[in-house]
């Protein structure tokens, strides 16, 4: 009889000890949030048919949805405002080459997406080996193989640029969500193998940095704290470039100044990472 009691009480303990240690895990570490059904950037659609809808395809040519002039010093102008873009379709002036990317809207406003909700470490975007050979002929392979090891970081590259060499690229970007991250870059010097640098902003760590990617590896270059962008609130990024020589500016502040081991020479476009939710818009490149 002692015996059964002892049991009962060492069984009740456990219980006891398991019920508290899950409720102390829980609130430290609560489960994810499942994403919302609604999805805002597509009015009258939900998470359940956004595969359905990305399946559309814009009528326009990718370079009809480049804007293209001078400024008064006589440097191209390249301007990408998605406006001719069609709503709950891949993006045709960009090509994505890790995660969701889609045209949506931001009240009356037509804008490019990431939606990382549907993130899945890495996978790469769908038909990324066309779009490769696309970028890059022959080299496709190359670029295809080092996309792979990044994948945890989506990306897609403009087009009608192909090599940006020195000058100033900019955009406006809002967060809308992600636990994982928010953040929201422009990716430039982007080789044939599919290495590049990354200027990023970051909502949820509030600071400023110049990541590297080379051979499948990210290093830090550059890192500046306390640059607020908070979410659901429109920002500016800009980074400019002259040789070798890197500037960051966050809403017309200056922050970052970084000097790279080569001048930069390659293709640009948008990043981020995991499951952020971010909007762009206004993407600007003067050459």
């Amino acid at each position: 009889m002692k015996r059964k009691h002892l049991a009962i009480k060492s069984a009740a303990l456990v219980c006891c000890t398991l019920a508290a240690g899950f409720t102390i895990y829980y609130t430290f570490f609560p489960a994810p949030a499942r994403p919302p059904e609604s999805l805002e950037y597509l009015p009258g659609k939900t998470a359940s048919t956004i595969e359905l809808v990305r399946t559309a395809r814009a009528e326009e040519s990718p370079e009809t949805l480049i804007k293209r002039s001078r400024d008064a010093d006589g440097h191209e102008v390249i301007r990408y405002d998605f406006s001719g873009e069609t709503v709950g379709a891949p993006p045709k002036s960009f090509v994505a080459a890790v995660g969701n990317w889609l045209i949506g809207m931001d009240g009356d406003n037509k804008v490019l997406v990431v939606d990382g909700r549907s993130w899945r470490r890495g996978v790469p975007a769908a038909g990324l080996a066309d779009k490769a050979r696309a970028l890059y002929g022959e080299r496709y392979a190359e670029f295809l193989d080092n996309v792979k090891a990044y994948a945890y970081y989506p990306f897609a590259v403009a087009t009608g640029i192909d090599d940006f060499q020195n000058g100033r690229i900019s955009f406006r970007f809002k967060a809308i969500a992600g636990r994982i991250d928010q953040g929201a870059g422009i990716l430039f010097d982007l080789k044939p193998n599919g290495d590049y640098y990354a200027l990023r902003a970051n909502p949820l760590e509030n600071n400023l940095v110049l990541w590297r990617y080379k051979h499948g590896r990210r290093s830090s270059v550059t890192w500046v704290r306390n640059v607020n962008t908070p979410s659901r609130i429109w920002h500016t990024l800009t980074l400019t470039v002259k040789g070798n020589t890197i500037k960051g500016a966050v809403n017309g502040k200056h922050y970052l100044t970084s000097h790279l081991p080569e001048p930069v020479s390659g293709r640009v476009g948008v990043w981020t990472k995991a499951d952020s939710v971010v909007y762009f818009d206004d993407y600007q490149v003067i050459q």
